[in-house]
Parts: C-alpha cells; sequence; structure tokens
C-alpha cells in the first residue's frame, strides 16, 4: 500500500538544487514519486506505508546535502509553517551578509590608497576569502559527496583561477559582484513567489463561530459541519455553506475572477473564499475546510507545478549535459592553445577559459521557466480558471480541435416550459395539470420544469400506481384517471393514437384514459457568450468545432446552427460520447491537441479520455475536478478564449527567457574564447541574465480581464 505525503520546503532558493532534490529522494528505496514545486515551496512523495519519521528524516538529510539550510516538514505540522519555520533561514541569510560586507569594505580599501604590493596582495586575499568563503565552503563539500558541477565550483574554479595568474582584483571584484547577483537574484525569485501568492490570497485566516449564543473566533480548520459561522462586512467566507439569516453583496472575484458582486439572502450558497460587501451573514456550515472550494482551488494551484511541460523537462535534462560540455570546452581552451602554438601564453588561455566557467550555469533557465508557467497558472487562476499543470498550459498552445457538449456548456442547463400545446376539448391549463401531477415524484429536470411551471401545491393523495418506465416516461392515476407523460414510444406502448410535432426541445406527451390531451415543450437556453465563443475560436484558428448531444437530432441541429457549429451528433449516451470523441481523434489529420469541454458531471469519463478536458461551471463539482484537466469556475465558455490567451502569453514569456539566455551566453562564451569578453561581461551572463529573466517571468502573472 503506497501513502501520498505533502511537505513544505523551507530556504529552497536554488532551481538547480530542486530538480536535484527531486531526483535523489525519488531514487530513495521505498519512494514511488516525488515531484517538487520550487515556485510553490512544496514536495509532495508517494512512498510506501512505513516509519513516516525516517521519511522525514532522510528527505531533509538529502535536502540538505544538495543545498544547506533547506528544510522539509510536512504541511500539516503547524510548527513547520508560516514565519517561525523561515526564522532560521532568514538568520543564516542575513549572517551571510556580514562577512560579505567586510569583505567589500576591504577590497575597496585597496583599490582607493596605494599600498605596498605584498600588503596589497594580503588585502585582497582577505577580501577574497570574506567574500568567497561561503562559495568555496560549499563547493569542497559538494566535490566530497561527488557533485562537482554546480554554480558553487564553477565560480570558485574561476575565481581562484584568476587569483593564481595575479588577477587579484578582478579575481574578488567578480566574486563581489556573483554575491551582489545573488542577492538581487533571491530577491527577485522571492518577489516573484509573493507575486504568486499574493494572486492566490484567498486563504481565510479564521472563522467567527456562534457556539452556545457565543461568538468565538477559531482556525477554520477547527470548525464543524452544521457549526454556523457569522462573516461581517469586509470579511472572506471561510467555509462553505448556506445563508441562514442575512443578505448582502457577495463579491466571488477571488473564485471567478468576475469583478460585478452577486446579490445573496437566505437559502443562497456561500462558497468560502466570497467576500461579504455589505451585510452580515449567518451560514450554516455544509463542508469542512478540507472539503471546501478555496482548500480544493490552494491545492490545486499548489499541485499544478508538480505535473511538469516538455520546455521544463527539456531545460531539466539540457542543464545536466550543457555544464559538463562547457566546462570540458573551458579545459580544452585552457589547454589546447598552448601546446599547439609557441606564441599562446598559458595565462592568456587560461583566462578565457575561466570566462567559460562563470558563464556555463544554467540557473537562469532553471529559475526562470517553472516561475514563469507558475505565474501563468496563478493568472489562470485570478481569472477564475484553474490548470492543473504547466503541461495543460503549454498543451493549448496547440490545440485545432474543440468538443462541445450541450447541455450546461453550450447551454444554461435550465430547462424552461416554452409551449402548450392542447388536442381536442382538453386546455392548456388541463394538459400542465396532468403533467405536473404525473412528474411530481420525479427528479429529472424536465420534471422540475414542468412542475415549476405549473406552480400550484400537488395533492399527492390524487396521485395512485405512479410508476417510472425508463426511456420512455411515467404512468399514474390521477382523480380516477389513467395518465401518461412520457415521449412517443410511451404512448405507441399504449396503443394511444396521436400527433407527432416538430419543435426544437424535449417533448411531453400527455394522454388520460388512452385519450391524447396534448404535448408539452420544453426548452434549454443559450449561454449569452456561446455564439461569441465559437466565433473567437474560429478567429484564432481552431480547425475542427465539434457538438455532442443526448438529446434529439431536431434540437441538436437547430442549437448547432444558431451557435454556427457545422459538425454536430445527436441521441448519444454518455458511453457513445467517449467512442464518438475517440473516432474524431483518429480521423484528425493533424497533430493538435483535442479539448473536450463538458459540465464535469456526466462527462467525467469523457474529459478525462481528451488530450485536455475542460469542465464549465464546475465550482464545488468533485466529479469535474477530478476528472478535468482545466477547470472553468463559471458557466461562461468565453473564459476558453481567456484561457488560450494566457497560455499563448506565458509561452511567449517562456520562450524569450530560453532565446535571451542562451542568446547571451551563447555571445559571451564567443567573446570570451576570443579574448574580447571579460570576467566581468561572464558575470552578467550568468546572474544579471537570471535576474532579467526572473522579472521578465512575473509578467506572466498579470492577466488583463
Amino acid at each position: 500500500m503506497s501513502v501520498r505525503s505533502e511537505f513544505t520546503v523551507n530556504g529552497l532558493c536554488c532551481a538547480v538544487c530542486a530538480n536535484k532534490i527531486e531526483t535523489k529522494i525519488s531514487q530513495m528505496e521505498g519512494v514511488k514519486s516525488a515531484k517538487l514545486n520550487f515556485a510553490a515551496q512544496k514536495l509532495s512523495v508517494e512512498s510506501d506505508a512505513g516509519d513516516l519519521g525516517a521519511l522525514i528524516a532522510n528527505i531533509n538529510k538529502i535536502a540538505d546535502e544538495i543545498e544547506p539550510g533547506v528544510t522539509v516538514s510536512l504541511e500539516n505540522n503547524k510548527k513547520c509553517v508560516g514565519e517561525n519555520c523561515n526564522t532560521s533561514a532568514e538568520n543564516r541569510k542575513k549572517s551571510k551578509y556580514i562577512p560579505i560586507l567586510a569583505g567589500a569594505v576591504l577590497f575597496a580599501y585597496a583599490l582607493i590608497f596605494y599600498l605596498p604590493e605584498r600588503v596589497e596582495f594580503f588585502i585582497f586575499l582577505a577580501a577574497f576569502l570574506l567574500i568567497g568563503r561561503q562559495v568555496f565552503f560549499t563547493s569542497a563539500r559538494n566535490i566530497l559527496r561527488g557533485k562537482i558541477f554546480d554554480e558553487n565550483f564553477l565560480m570558485s574554479a574561476a575565481t581562484i583561477g584568476a587569483f593564481s595568474i595575479a588577477q587579484y582584483h578582478e579575481a574578488v571584484a567578480v566574486m563581489l559582484f556573483y554575491q551582489i547577483g545573488m542577492f538581487f537574484e533571491d530577491m527577485a525569485v522571492e518577489k516573484s513567489r509573493k507575486s504568486i501568492s499574493a494572486l492566490m490570497d484567498i486563504r481565510p485566516d479564521f472563522a467567527n463561530v456562534d457556539r452556545d449564543g457565543k461568538v468565538i473566533k477559531i482556525p477554520p480548520e477547527e470548525v464543524n459541519i452544521d457549526d454556523i459561522i457569522i462573516v461581517k462586512p469586509g470579511e472572506k467566507a471561510p467555509l462553505d455553506g448556506i445563508i441562514i439569516k442575512g443578505s448582502c453583496a457577495l463579491d466571488t472575484s477571488a473564485l471567478t475572477g468576475e469583478s460585478v458582486p452577486r446579490d445573496v439572502g437566505i437559502n443562497d450558497e456561500v462558497l468560502s473564499g466570497s467576500i461579504s460587501k455589505n451585510g452580515l451573514l449567518y451560514i450554516k456550515v455544509t463542508k469542512p475546510f478540507s472539503e471546501s472550494t478555496v482548500s480544493k482551488i490552494l491545492k490545486l494551484v499548489e499541485k499544478a507545478g508538480e505535473n511538469k511541460s516538455q520546455t521544463e523537462k527539456f531545460i531539466t535534462k539540457f542543464a545536466r549535459y550543457y555544464t559538463p560540455a562547457v566546462v570540458f570546452s573551458a579545459f580544452v581552451l585552457a589547454v589546447l592553445p598552448p601546446l599547439l602554438f609557441e606564441s599562446a601564453l598559458f595565462s592568456d588561455w587560461l583566462y578565457r577559459a575561466l570566462v567559460f566557467l562563470v558563464v556555463s550555469c544554467p540557473c537562469a533557465l532553471a529559475v526562470s521557466i517553472p516561475l514563469g508557467f507558475f505565474g501563468g497558472i496563478g493568472g489562470a487562476s485570478k481569472n477564475g480558471i484553474l490548470v492543473k499543470g504547466s503541461n495543460y498550459l503549454e498543451a493549448l498552445n496547440n490545440v485545432d480541435s474543440f468538443i462541445f457538449d450541450k447541455t450546461g456548456t453550450l447551454t444554461k442547463g435550465i430547462f424552461k416550459v416554452s409551449k402548450i400545446i392542447s388536442e381536442k376539448s382538453f386546455t392548456q391549463e388541463e394538459v400542465l395539470e396532468y403533467a405536473a401531477y404525473a412528474e411530481s415524484y420525479s427528479n429529472h429536470p424536465i420534471a422540475l420544469s414542468v412542475m415549476e411551471a405549473y406552480g400550484k401545491q400537488i395533492d399527492k393523495n390524487k396521485i395512485k400506481n405512479y410508476a417510472e418506465h425508463a426511456g420512455f416516461g411515467i404512468s399514474a392515476e390521477i382523480g380516477g384517471k389513467r395518465v401518461l407523460a412520457g415521449n412517443t414510444k410511451l404512448l405507441d406502448k399504449a396503443n394511444v393514437s396521436h400527433r407527432e410535432y416538430k419543435y426544437t426541445g424535449t417533448l411531453v406527451y400527455v394522454s388520460t384514459d388512452n385519450e391524447f390531451a396534448g404535448c408539452i415543450v420544453v426548452s434549454d437556453e443559450l449561454k449569452p457568450d456561446a455564439k461569441t465563443t465559437i466565433d473567437s475560436l474560429k478567429k484564432v484558428g481552431i480547425k475542427k468545432i465539434v457538438m455532442l448531444t443526448g438529446d434529439i437530432k431536431e434540437t441538436g441541429e437547430k442549437i448547432a446552427g444558431e451557435l454556427g457549429i457545422e459538425e454536430v451528433y445527436a441521441n448519444l449516451l454518455p458511453g457513445e460520447k467517449i467512442e464518438k470523441v475517440k473516432e474524431i481523434r483518429q480521423s484528425k489529420n493533424t497533430d493538435g491537441n483535442l479539448v473536450f469541454v463538458g459540465d464535469g458531471i456526466n462527462d467525467a469519463p469523457v474529459l478525462a479520455g481528451a488530450d485536455i478536458g475542460v469542465a464549465m461551471g464546475a465550482i464545488g463539482s468533485d466529479a469535474a475536478i477530478e476528472a478535468a484537466d482545466i477547470v472553468l469556475m463559471t458557466d461562461e465558455p468565453s473564459k476558453l478564449i481567456t484561457a488560450l490567451k494566457i497560455a499563448k502569453k506565458t509561452k511567449l514569456i517562456v520562450m524569450q527567457n530560453i532565446i535571451f539566455a542562451l542568446g547571451i551566453k551563447a555571445a559571451v562564451l564567443a567573446l570570451g574564447a576570443a579574448g574580447a569578453a571579460s570576467m566581468w561581461e561572464a558575470v552578467f551572463a550568468d546572474v544579471g541574465v537570471t535576474v532579467i529573466a526572473v522579472l521578465n517571468s512575473m509578467r506572466a502573472m498579470k492577466t488583463k480581464k
């Protein structure tokens, strides 16, 4: 039996180290998989059931070996979550800068004042050791553990090499510039993380609970189902529930991305993370915090980084070979020219090789790319779009086919009686009354719409011999009369002579005592933005748009015609929808991804089987969240266009970072080999490029509504 454990990671600053930690933990005995989300600082481990304490100890040992000071703790361990967890890490960071500042002062002193050569040498040496001591120590420790090709080794080798050829001031300056660059890199990464966290700042800090007439403030995790919580104006609802007292304008923008508040009152549902704008609400809790909407959203966004995109996976593999290749090239550059050419000075070519070493670290890519994708996911969630991994966000850039379910996706899924047809001596009121009584025991949406149209109290004493006929309809004795309500097959089976009508919608035929009374037409409405969504998909180049429905052919074709969808398949059962999606996929002559969009409940199997499954209006739906790859938290299909735009922007930012980082590094490598670039340019190509790439990644979080 396997167990999945969630951990919080503290003090992790290096994205390359994060990949190494993930790989090393995955190789541990008893561990089936490990996924470390660098941006969210979360670790998920699936392992054999056993000693959890031993597992945590081994994970901490691995983390500290790869990046000293990193600690890992259980996510639900309150003693190790929040500011207290990071105190020691922050203290270590502050203490690290004291010797660097001291070294910088010595370096400045040696540069400003004219000093004897021997004194100048020792001051430069002291400054060099003070500024680079942590880098040297980490590099030496990693070498002893068999981990050579990391940033610490590269900087140590390069600056010690420069010092050895009497380039004292440059060796110290480069190490100082490197440390300053690392400081700004840490700041940029931390700012990026905080910006992402701010996007998802929907977690309530407390709940006001009414217990025995007293209002107490407790953590949301300690609130029970059926407890009464109080939400004051300006406060977030900490848990999902039903309003039992009060009314207000409810701001759901943090959940759905919609800025216009909606009015709510008694018996309306309130989702956790919503904000009361102007009223006091008494809410009866319906779900524990672990199953609340806000908790699900936070977990989804945090875990989204576990499903890495193809670009991230490529960069991780690329880094494994890129750094050793550049180090080997640096060695050849230092040794080969002096051996082949008499005029080639070893010190000159060694310096050029040292430039190679400084440039070779792939940090700019390893840090900025996951932050870019995570920022895109955070920006999407702010717009009411939950993307369950950067792989799905990236996959949206290569979509050529959309398949839509009809009911609840392109239509509102709210059925209403649109027409009543009476026959012979029957009135419309009688037809509706007989149908309402016949449907009164059913919870089917069609039955509910008929009873809503009737609008009167149903006297259940009048109903006898009630029976449901699967696939046909209902029969019952109502007020002494034998009533049938269903499709034409039900009337044919009972040998009732009737007419057949051609109306868009679901038709309920009604007869009494074997006499045809009439027909009720129940119709669904198109969503307001359904037509613009289809038009927009065509404009952005989607080649194939298909609609699937379990409704009759006439209804399906009429809806498809109104929307401009040319390909429609009707009368489909859930199992037939799966087969139809497979058939459409196999018939495609392109390599693009196929997206299925459904309401997330009945369409769960189809959602799971598509290249990308999108659940519509599925907030709070467990089936949707489990089955879909992307969840649209409102009933608006137009959110699909927003998702495509965010995916495109995120991909563009990631590609900018890749081209910029590799381009600068290639240019400096070429200039360094030609002797036209110093270590100053090399440090910029390493640390400076990383800072710029991280700042560029932060743009992915900012999305227009």
